[in-house]
C-alpha cells in the first residue's frame, strides 16, 4: 500500500538530477506507488501543538530541465503523513536544529528519517569522536594555544570548521604552514564555535572514499579523488568520483558503528574513510547515493525504502 511522503529539502527545481540523492529518493519513492508532498524547510509551521508544512505535491521524471511538476499549494499537517524526508543541505546551523526540534513533535506514528533526535545531537564531525579507535588524532578546541599545541604534535594537520559543509574553510596546513595565527583569528571572529583540528592523512592524495550505510549495513562505495593540486575531496570543488570496493578495514568501520546508526534510526547515512581512518559520519543530508548506484549497478534507493517501509510497518504495527 502506498505511503503519503513529505520531503522537507531544498529547492526541487534546481537539484541536479543526474546526482542529486534526495532526488533519487524521491522518484524511488514514487516508483514504488507512494504519494510525494515537497517543502521547503523555511515553510515548516509549528501551530497549537501541530507541525504544519506549506508545500506542494510532487511529480518527478527523469527529464533535465522538466524534471519535476508541483500541484496546487496548500497546508498539511505533517502527523496525517507516513513518512517526512528531513533532507535539507547543511550549513548546521540554528534553522536547521530548529527544525529537528519541530519534527521532533510529531506523533510516533508518523516516520522522520533520518530521526531528528539523533540528528542533532549526533552532528558529523562530533559523532566520530565516540570511535577515537577508528579516527585520526583529533583536536575540538578554540583556544589557540591548544591547537598550536597539536599542530607541533603531528606537524601536518587539517584545519575546519566544526560545523562546516561541502569542504568549505578547509586549509592543510603542513609543518611549514605559517598561518595558523592569521587563520584563528579569521574563524574566531566569524563564529564562537570551536575549530577542529585533525592529522593530515597523505592517503587522501588516493581519495576520500564515501561509504553508503543502509539501516547501519554497508551498502557500497564510491572514492572521491581530489582535483591536482587540491586537498579537498568534495565533487563540487573539483573531486572526481571513482568506482570503489569496500576493503576489509571499511567493514570492519561500519561493523563497529553500524549497531548504533540502526538503533538511533539513521537509516540513510554516509561516513569518510581516508585510507584507514574514519573521518566523519555523515546524517544531515548524505550524497553519493546516484554515483554507487551508476557504478555498481545496483538500486540502492530500493534498500533504502525497503528499510523506511520496515520501519513505519514496525511502528503501525
Amino acid at each position: 500500500m502506498g505511503l503519503k511522503v513529505a520531503f522537507q529539502m531544498d529547492p526541487v527545481g534546481g537539484v541536479d538530477i543526474d546526482a542529486d540523492s534526495s532526488f533519487r529518493l524521491a522518484e524511488e519513492a514514487q516508483a514504488r506507488g507512494h504519494e510525494l508532498f515537497f517543502y521547503t524547510p523555511d515553510r515548516l509551521i509549528y501551530r497549537e501543538g501541530r507541525v504544519l508544512a506549506r508545500g506542494w505535491p510532487l511529480t518527478l521524471r527523469r527529464v533535465k530541465g522538466d524534471h519535476a511538476t508541483l500541484g496546487e499549494e496548500r497546508e498539511i499537517d505533517l502527523a496525517d503523513w507516513d513518512v517526512v524526508w528531513l533532507r535539507q543541505d547543511p550549513p548546521f546551523d540554528m534553522a536547521y536544529i530548529t527544525s529537528t526540534h519541530l519534527l521532533e513533535m510529531l506523533p510516533s506514528r508518523t516516520l522522520v528519517v533520518n530521526d531528528p533526535f539523533w540528528v542533532r545531537n549526533y552532528p558529523e564531525k562530533l559523532l566520530v569522536l565516540n570511535f577515537p579507535d577508528l579516527t585520526p588524532p583529533t583536536l575540538i578546541a578554540r583556544d589557540l594555544a591548544a591547537i598550536r599545541a597539536f599542530k607541533a604534535e603531528h606537524g601536518d594537520v587539517i584545519l575546519k570548521p566544526l560545523y562546516g559543509n561541502g569542504g568549505a574553510g578547509v586549509f592543510r596546513l603542513d609543518p611549514n604552514d605559517r598561518n595558523l595565527s592569521s587563520l584563528h583569528e579569521l574563524f574566531t571572529g566569524l563564529s564562537r564555535e570551536p575549530l577542529i583540528v585533525q592529522k593530515y592523512l597523505p592517503a587522501v592524495t588516493k581519495g576520500d572514499k564515501r561509504v553508503i550505510l543502509v539501516d547501519g549495513e554497508a551498502a557500497g562505495a564510491i572514492n572521491r579523488v581530489p582535483a591536482e593540486g587540491e586537498t579537498r575531496s568534495n565533487m563540487h570543488v573539483g573531486g572526481r568520483a571513482e568506482k570503489a570496493e569496500l576493503t576489509v578495514r571499511d567493514r570492519e568501520i561500519c561493523a563497529a558503528i553500524g549497531p548504533l546508526l540502526r538503533e538511533k534510526g539513521q537509516v540513510f547515512v554516509g561516513i569518510d574513510v581516508i585510507g584507514e581512518n574514519l573521518t566523519e559520519i555523515n546524517l544531515t543530508s548524505p550524497t553519493g547515493l546516484q554515483e554507487l548506484e551508476r557504478f555498481d549497478g545496483t538500486n540502492v534507493a530500493a534498500r533504502i525504502w525497503e528499510a523506511v517501509e520496515r520501519r513505519h510497518a514496525a511502528r503501525r504495527g
